[in-house]
């Protein structure tokens, strides 16, 4: 829930205030207007008006609850009701608890509902739903009576004081809406009543009272509204006092002779006639001049009051009461009180002249600063000239903040001191007064020269020593209780006892005056206060006016007193109209000049304005499109504070939920361990779990590698074994063959020793000697071809084992080249494993492109083998055509170089480093070297046989050639 104030003259909105719950049914405001306090059914705020800001809160407990909180009036104390009828004054600026009322009888216990308090803060009515009235004095702090209603009042709605004017504020009438619809007025002192109003028929639904209690409105039941005249229903009883001046003959106006008028008068002090018992008034019948009655009907005032009599009680006294002072002002300057006259000056508005009034007289009080405003401007709208006039704010100010809360009286007695205090002030206007500021001048001339004398050696001249007085009313050099009594004084007496004022101001100054020589220090003390005795000034003034010679007094200058007219308000053209208009014609041309020039400025502006929403566009464009992202940004951080804070939730929940488990199942708390237990086990099996899973990935990983390491292991034994089975059958067959060429030859030898004994028994000739050099011959020969065969035979065997030792040196080379270049590739991957996903495909890439260039190497390489091999197998085939052809002996050997150039199995220990596409690689390899090694193999056994068909062909050609 939520207040607003607003302005009533431009509809405005001043401020909001907040911070109620639930629905205010209560506002009281402060008589000064600063402070208010708004009430619910659970709490009370104070809030300063000034700056509406929250100065205080009252809290109570729900049960209790607020019946109403208000200010007491012309006090600083807050009276707080309570559901529970306890009732608590309080020190409005401390909040310092004075007193707290008693606790009514049980007898009459009722729940207070409703409350009223007089308008001088004493006595406290408070109702409710019965037809009881409790009556408090708060001053002493009891209940001092009980007024039981008509039996027909069952509830009480609404409590509310009548005011009077002469009660000063202690009201006996007492207005009482009861829940028939019927208010009935009481006197709370005599408990009779006086009057009513509304009917069964017609019942009020809600009433108020205006404030000087001469009407009162009403909303019926059936929604209209009823204003009525409190003079019209207590005419039979409020009748007027009896006069204190009867006329026992009243003579035609013919006859009106001095010495026929008969008057009763009183004798002595004044005092009211007590009636006698046949309701006559004792009098005594005075003869008086004509004169004498006319003087005596000029002091006579409005409201019964008398001028003379006012005069001698403020001279007796030094001042007015202070509760009848705004009475008595009112009756001294018989305001006429123009509500329809000043409701149109109102309506006219704030006058330009003092829109911006605020900047030139800053007020802290914003309720103060509006009631001059309103005022300055009704005169202004009253009087051009007051539109121009720059000290009339300050003239005005002082009954401003007297008479705020009445704004038609502030009116009144402003247009009053100007027509009848400040005469002639505006003659030579926009300048100060000469006029008036000579004739205070010659006064103090003639009453005091040396001060005078004083002021012209240093150049101290009367806009000096008294404007600054008159334009201020002594508002600056006064505090307001001396201002107030100055005033009673001057309101009292003719208009000239103002200006005597000021001489007499001066006069009672000399001292200090004498003293100051600095135009700064005469300045400073005609615009601050001083130490003088406002009473001594006073007395000093009544003392000018009937010492200064009428020659220079100012009676002879200043008209009497004259009031404001009733209905409307008199013409004020006291001042030179043709200065007036012409500065009005100059503020006009100023005007139009400057609505000219901010008309041009204004075009600038709105080209400048669309240029600027022009790129404001482009701009907002551009900053929509980042707000988008940056709303997606934020929705996406939004969602994880979210998600964080609904975890965070969770987690203070199940806090929550832990220490009630805690309170509640403290008896199962080793269960509950056991299971928190259990729940970390198996989060600790969890996260074993997943540290076996990842070290059995890497043992797979490892298991993989070593497989398919033994795989390549086991095939290169199956390498080694077909090589040694090759080799050793190979052995067998050269030895078997060997064994059978002896054989062959032991043979042959002894066939070719029979066939030679015989052919030597057959020839026993001279050819012996040639048969034993040709025996001698062919063994040589035999054996010289048996160690050729021998020679060749171990040379070969040397060759093939140094080729053998060449081929494992370039083999064992070859693999160390590939296990260091896996190794770094190893090293590579692991590296590229823990880098971000991109580098990883792009190295995937790499090593793909890498593959396929290994690819297209492989196959050239395999193209320029398999074109290698081809003409390997063509030059073996020409030298099976020709045995005797070393080249082919030569690229046999070759060939088993670079067969034994293969990978052993000791030789492929670390075949693990290598990654999946080496290996495939190498298997490609190996199975090439296979089918490469089984050529082999059958060329050596195809070139060994020949050789061996070839050996035995030379043995047999001996024979051949013997035969």
């Amino acid at each position: 829930m939520f207040l607003t104030c607003n302005q009533t003259v431009t509809k405005e909105l001043v401020s909001w205030m907040r911070g109620h719950e639930s629905s205010v049914f209560s506002i009281s405001v402060h008589a000064s207007g600063r402070y208010a306090i708004t009430t619910s059914s659970d709490t009370a705020q104070l809030w300063d008006l000034d700056t509406f800001q929250r100065k205080r809160k009252l809290n109570i407990r729900q049960s209790v609850g607020i019946q109403k909180v208000f200010f007491l009036p012309l006090s600083n104390t807050i009276l707080s009701c309570f559901k529970d009828n306890s009732i608590f004054a309080w020190e409005c600026d401390t909040l310092f608890c004075k007193y707290q009322l008693p606790a009514p009888p049980e007898s009459s216990s009722i729940i207070y509902k409703v409350f009223a308090v007089t308008r001088d803060g004493r006595i406290l009515a408070a109702g409710g739903k019965s037809n009881h009235l409790h009556l408090w004095c708060l001053e002493a702090t009891q209940l001092f009576r009980i007024i039981q209603m008509p039996t027909k009042v069952r509830a009480i709605r609404h409590l509310e004081f009548l005011p009077d004017s002469f009660d000063a504020g202690s009201n006996q009438v007492l207005g009482v809406l009861s829940q028939d619809g019927i208010m009935r007025f009481i006197n709370v002192q005599t408990c009779k009543l006086l009057f009513e109003i509304g009917s069964l028929d017609e019942g009020i639904s809600t009433s108020v009272i205006s404030p000087h209690g001469r009407y009162i409105a009403s909303i019926m039941e059936n929604g209209s509204l009823n204003i009525y005249s409190v003079q019209a229903l207590t005419q039979e009883i409020n009748k007027p006092p009896p006069p204190l001046v009867k006329v026992i003959e009243d003579l035609p106006k013919n006859k009106l002779n001095a010495s026929d008028v008969k008057m009763m008068v009183p004798s002595g002090r004044i005092q009211r006639p007590t009636k006698s018992r046949d309701s006559k008034i004792q009098t005594r019948i005075l003869k008086q001049d004509l004169t004498g009655t006319f003087e005596n009907k000029e002091n006579e005032l409005s409201d019964g009051l008398n001028k003379k009599r006012l005069q001698i009680l403020l001279k007796g006294y030094g001042e007015y009461p202070t509760k009848y002072r705004m009475f008595i002002w009112r009756a001294l300057l018989q305001l006429p009180e123009n509500h329809t006259a000043f409701s149109s000056l109102i309506d006219k508005g704030i006058h330009e002249a003092f829109i911006n009034l605020q900047k030139q007289y800053p007020i802290k009080s914003r309720k103060l600063l509006r009631v001059l405003q309103r005022t300055l401007s009704a005169l202004a709208h009253w009087s051009a000239i007051f539109s121009d006039t720059p000290y009339l704010p300050l003239l005005a100010f002082p009954f401003v903040k007297l008479f705020q809360n009445n704004q038609l009286i502030c009116f009144e007695v402003v247009a009053t001191l100007i027509i009848n205090w400040c005469q002639h002030w505006f003659e030579y206007f926009p300048n100060p007064p000469i006029n008036i500021l000579s004739i205070i001048e010659n006064i103090l001339a003639f009453h005091d020269k040396e001060l005078l004398q004083h002021f012209i050696a240093h150049d101290i001249t009367s806009q000096l020593y008294a404007w600054p007085l008159l334009e201020t009313v002594f508002s600056e050099v006064l505090t307001r209780e001396e201002w107030l009594k100055l005033f009673d004084n001057v309101f009292s007496n003719h208009p000239s006892f103002l200006l005597m004022t000021v001489v007499a101001y001066n006069i009672c100054s000399r001292a200090p005056l004498l003293n100051c020589t600095l135009k700064d220090d005469f300045e400073y003390f005609f615009h601050h206060r001083n130490n003088l005795d406002i009473n001594v000034v006073i007395r000093e003034v009544y003392h000018l006016m009937e010492t200064t010679p009428a020659h220079i007094h100012p009676d002879n200058v200043l008209d009497v007193f004259v009031a404001l007219t009733k209905g409307q308000y008199p013409i004020f053209n006291q001042y030179p109209k043709f200065i007036v208009d012409y500065q009005t014609q100059e503020r006009e041309r100023i005007r139009k000049d400057e609505l000219d020039y901010l008309r041009e400025r204004q075009a600038v502006e709105d080209m400048h304005a669309e240029v600027d929403q022009q790129r404001i566009k482009d701009e907002a464009w551009y900053q929509k499109q980042e707000l988008l992202r940056k709303a997606e940004e934020t929705r996406r951080e939004m969602l994880l504070q979210e998600e964080e804070k609904m975890m965070q939730q969770r987690k203070r929940l199940a806090a929550v939920k832990r220490e009630l488990k805690i309170k509640e199942l403290y008896l199962q708390d080793a269960a509950r361990r056991r299971f928190l237990k259990l729940q970390q086990d198996q989060r600790e099996m969890e996260l074993q779990r997943l540290d076996d899973e990842i070290e059995r990935k890497v043992q797979m990983r490892d298991q993989e590698i070593a497989t398919t390491t033994k795989d390549l292991e086991m095939r290169q034994l199956e390498l080694e074994s077909q090589k040694r089975l090759y080799e050793k059958n190979l052995t067998r067959h050269q030895e078997a063959i060997a064994k059978e060429i002896k054989e062959d030859a032991d043979a042959y030898r002894r066939k070719v020793d029979l066939e030679e004994h015989m052919f030597h028994k057959l020839i026993e000739t001279g050819q012996t000697q040639s048969r034993k050099t040709q025996k001698i011959i062919e063994e040589n020969l035999a054996k010289a071809e048996q160690a050729c065969l021998n020679t060749d035979w171990q040379i070969q065997n040397l060759h093939r084992q140094k080729c053998n030792d060449l081929q494992r040196n370039e083999g064992y080379r070859e693999v160390a080249n590939l296990l260091r270049k896996n190794r770094r590739k190893e090293s590579e991957v692991l590296n590229a494993m823990m880098e971000e996903e991109a580098k990883k495909w792009k190295e995937a890439e790499e090593k793909g492109f890498h593959l396929r260039s290994e690819k297209k190497a492989s196959a050239l390489s395999d193209e320029s083998r398999k074109w290698f091999l081809q003409q390997e197998m063509s030059a073996a085939l020409e030298h099976a055509e020709n045995p005797c052809n070393k080249a082919e002996v030569l690229q046999l050997q070759n060939e088993r170089v670079t067969l034994s150039s293969l990978p052993r199995t000791s030789e492929l220990n670390d075949i693990s480093d290598m990654d999946s596409s080496t290996q495939i690689s190498l298997n490609r390899k190996t199975r090439e070297w296979d089918s490469m090694e089984q050529n082999l193999i059958k060329k050596v056994r195809n070139l060994r046989q020949r050789l061996t068909e070839q050996a035995r062909e030379r043995c047999r050609t001996p024979h051949l050639l013997a035969t």
